[in-house]
């Protein structure tokens, strides 16, 4: 079982991010005021030829597309009050009708006995990888993807972000393999590897309960998102939104069984295992996906 992890130097799109990350955060909270490309720009301690060049690479949007992207004049916010970001393009004007296809994801769970075992006899691969919402733990097994964590520096980083995994299936085997899990990476962060003819293989190792909810999760489309008493709904378990809750903090897959896109029945955003800035990320990058097409 390997848990040491080698250190890396941050690629361009971790800076990206970095950058980005902190715009998104200013904007998602100052929107109603329509900050300036300069206001931003100073909030983040950059200039705004180094952010809009940053968050057009990140996202292909300007900050003002983005701005526009998520701004409801209506008395909503878009990401702190849990709108459909489909809906709230439409009414900026900034998308069309169609429809950004979701992640075409084949998944399939694993035994109960293999996750009660904690993992006995699996043989798991890992890998770091960029993404666009900084550095990206990777791992699968022959059967499909099973893990997306995030590596921050200040939490830990590749360390850190291993042994969270570890601890989830103690007695699997790791071994690092950037080369078998750079697909996975790929198939998961680039939007234009997201084809119906080519799903993405998941494998979900959890109990019954998480594999129904982290199954739900998969049913809400990029550019929505849903509450916890909508998914305990689904999965036939009204009144048990805190163990919802419970099971979608447990999901191990992030970005890509989309755990980001559950909000608190207010509409705010809620508690989230890579950090609360990341989720406002991710949603404003698939807002930005949407705002493109």
């Amino acid at each position: 079982m390997v848990r040491a992890a080698v250190p890396h130097a941050e690629g361009e799109d971790a800076s990206d991010y970095a950058i980005v990350r902190r715009a998104i955060e200013f904007i998602s909270t100052e929107y109603r005021g329509q900050p300036s490309l300069a206001a931003v720009a100073a909030a983040v301690g950059f200039s705004p030829e180094e952010l809009q060049t940053a968050f057009k690479r990140w996202s292909g949007l300007t900050p003002k597309a983005f701005l526009q992207a998520v701004t409801i004049d209506r008395a909503r916010g878009l990401l702190g009050e849990g709108a459909s970001l489909l809906d709230a393009a439409l009414e900026v004007g900034l998308s069309g009708p169609s429809r950004l296809h979701d992640l075409f994801v084949k998944h399939e769970a694993m035994s109960p006995g293999s996750y009660k075992d904690k993992g006995r006899g699996l043989a798991l691969s890992y890998g770091y990888h960029s993404s666009p919402f900084g550095r990206a733990l990777v791992v699968a097994s022959e059967r499909g993807l099973a893990g997306v964590a995030f590596a921050d520096a200040s939490d830990g980083g590749d360390a850190a972000a291993l042994e969270d995994m570890v601890r989830r299936w103690p007695q699997a085997g790791f071994q690092r393999d950037d080369a078998f899990t750079r697909a996975y990476a790929d198939r998961a962060f680039r939007p234009s590897e997201w084809q119906c003819e080519r799903p993405l293989r998941v494998v979900m190792i959890g109990t019954d309960f998480e594999i129904r909810v982290w199954q739900a999760l998969l049913e809400i489309p990029v550019g929505e998102t849903t509450t916890y008493s909508t998914i305990a709904e689904r999965v036939g378990a009204p009144k048990a939104a805190r163990a919802v809750g419970a099971a979608v903090g447990r999901n191990p897959i992030s970005f890509v069984v989309p755990c980001h896109r559950v909000v608190g029945k207010s509409g705010a955003l809620t508690g989230y295992h890579w950090g609360l800035s990341r989720k406002r990320a991710m949603l404003g990058w698939e807002a930005c996906l949407l705002a493109r097409r």
